[in-house]
């Protein structure tokens, strides 16, 4: 269709369309970690869906599973156990890599993270 026939018709030739693309299309201003973790929601269950076995876990002097995690979900307590927050998890899988004794299973249907673009 010409710019003729479609000017009759009552558009404006793909111009608005390039104009609308380019509004929408704008970059996203940069985020911090804690911005972008805000826009996860989470249906946490009452079970969790990480465990560890915490005499395995004891004299590893690494703590890899501490540092790796985006979400924190992995702390130390006073007495220097593990303490697993499992209703923050990203579900990303990452330590797993770091650890091989977390034991990691997916949440029953229905729980666990829902993303949101953002």
């Amino acid at each position: 269709m010409s710019q003729e026939s479609s000017s009759a018709l009552g558009g404006s030739g793909g111009r608005s369309q390039e104009t609308r693309a380019e509004n929408f299309l704008q970059p996203l201003e940069p985020k911090t970690l804690a911005e972008k973790l805000y826009l996860v929601r989470f249906k946490t269950d009452t079970e969790s869906h990480l465990k560890v076995d915490p005499e395995k876990c004891k004299p590893c002097k690494d703590r890899g599973c501490i540092y790796i995690c985006p979400a924190d979900v992995y702390k130390l307590d006073e007495k220097e156990n593990i303490v697993i927050s499992f209703e923050a998890c990203l579900e990303c899988g990452t330590c797993r890599i770091a650890c091989e004794f977390i034991e990691w299973k997916n949440p029953k249907g229905g729980f666990g993270v829902c993303y949101r673009f953002g």
